[in-house]
This record gives C-alpha cells, sequence and structure tokens, in this order.
C-alpha cells in the first residue's frame, strides 16, 4: 500500500496527537478533527472514515487493513521518535468517530520496567 491520501493530515495534526497521546496517561483525550479535510482528499469511502487503531511497539494490535485512514495514521506515528517512545510504554487506542472526533485512550502499559516495580 504505498499510495497514502491521508498522511498530509496525519502529518498536520501529529504534533496535537503527540500531545493527546501523552496526555492520555491522565485520562482519555479527545480533540475535534475537520471532516471537509479528509473529505477533501477525494476518496471515496463507503465504510464511512470512523476506525479503531490499538497500537503497541508501533505496530497495529488490531486488523486496520480495511481502514486506509487508520494505516496513514500508524505510518506517520511510526515517524515520530516520541510515538514510538509512547508506545513501547503501552497500548494506544486511537479511534475516530463519524463526527470526526479523535479520540485518544492509553490502556494499561505493556511492561513495568524493573524501576517502577521496587516502589
Amino acid at each position: 500500500m504505498d499510495y497514502n491520501p491521508y498522511s498530509p493530515i496525519w502529518n498536520k495534526y501529529r504534533p496535537v496527537i503527540l500531545k493527546l497521546m501523552s496526555a492520555a496517561e491522565q485520562e482519555p483525550q479527545q480533540y475535534k478533527l475537520y471532516g471537509h479535510e479528509f473529505k477533501a482528499m477525494g476518496q471515496k469511502v463507503k465504510s464511512g472514515y470512523s476506525f479503531v487503531l490499538e497500537a503497541a511497539n508501533g505496530k497495529a494490535v488490531n486488523n486496520i487493513k480495511g481502514s486506509i485512514i487508520a494505516h496513514d495514521l500508524l505510518q506517520i506515528l511510526q515517524q515520530s521518535t516520541k510515538a514510538m517512545q509512547l508506545m513501547k510504554e503501552a497500548t494506544y487506542e486511537l479511534s475516530l468517530d463519524k463526527n470526526f472526533l479523535l479520540k485518544v485512550v492509553r490502556k494499561t502499559p505493556i511492561a513495568p520496567t524493573a524501576s517502577e516495580e521496587s516502589n
């Protein structure tokens, strides 16, 4: 899949998404995106633009093969050192609903480090 029509949008929002991922340690985060930006990419999406992406260690935990939007988001996150570090610490669920509300939830940490276990 070399064609990544949504990468420019995700790249634009990357700083916001990284901030949401960091803040999600305290509580789930959400951010309203602009639907017209996605629609302007010219992709006809039968299933709508909504998706759920669960990512850990820089990879999708769930199946995102049917969602180009989720695939492009994961690719942008993989290019970010900060996002890769966060995904090493915990599993993140990033979802976009039909109203273009992006939600970021930090799930249970993957494994505590030795320093955290000694507390």
